[in-house]
């Protein structure tokens, strides 16, 4: 009864209550913030993440501006129903590069984190063309008139650098051969080499089959690398951690 008598005076005292919950708001924010100004880095390093190739990036930002992460999350929770409908949990380093990142909240249509490979860049055409076409159930709106657009690495160096300046680690070489790279990575006949060399597992494929390099293709080559950078069957956790 002592100990009930005691809150009872923080119940009826608003203002001692409001001084008594910012003392305990204060020492569990000290508890949880104060241990990260002591890690170098709070995200452990995965072998084989990379910065995107300058197509990819591109491709990002029209997935961006065409809205697809408000339907799509790029996130599998680590629970068994998750993985096995999507594949391995996701891991901090996967978004290490993300800006902003694509994590999402709603799943309108299914997580996109492991969907590089999974289908043809047919059926990525067909998909964006007529989403009903391959999955009838599907209320996704069309998005065929990306291959209309016609694009050019124009403002692609100062896209590179703009990520840069927020720690991407994109190198002297990579920016300089931006242009290059993104003109590459859509065409099967070109050298590409130098792009392979420096975006390792990028996809280099004439995305949606037409002349001409299209918000189509590079929305495709952003969709066909998700998740395959990273080698899981080798993969094992960091347990210093």
């Amino acid at each position: 009864m002592a100990f009930i008598d005691r809150h009872a005076i923080l119940e009826k005292n608003a203002t001692l209550l409001l001084a008594a919950s910012l003392l305990v708001v204060m020492i569990g924010g000290i508890v949880e913030i104060a241990p990260l100004f002591y890690l170098q880095n709070t995200i452990e390093t995965v072998q084989g993440m990379r910065p995107y190739s300058p197509l990819e990036l591109t491709g990002r930002d029209i997935y961006i501006r065409e809205g697809c992460y408000l339907c799509h999350s790029q996130m599998i929770r680590p629970m068994r129903d998750e993985s096995e409908r999507y594949g391995h949990y996701s891991l901090a380093a996967e978004s290490e590069y993300d800006h902003p990142f694509q994590w999402g909240s709603k799943r309108t249509g299914p997580d996109l984190a492991r969907v590089g490979g999974r289908y043809s860049d047919e059926w990525h055409v067909a998909h964006l063309t007529n989403p009903q076409s391959v999955v009838p159930e599907s209320v996704m709106p069309k998005y065929g008139f990306l291959m209309n657009n016609l694009i050019s690495p124009t403002y692609i160096v100062d896209r590179l650098n703009a990520d840069r300046m927020v720690g991407v680690p994109y190198t002297d070489e990579m920016i300089a051969s931006a242009k290059a790279d993104f003109m590459a990575q859509a065409d099967p006949n070109a050298d590409t080499t130098g792009l392979l060399a420096r975006y390792p597992k990028a996809q280099v494929a004439n995305f949606d089959g037409q002349p001409g390099i299209s918000e189509m293709d590079a929305l495709i080559a952003y969709l066909q690398m998700l998740g395959t950078l990273v080698d899981f069957s080798t993969f094992t956790p960091d347990a210093s951690r």
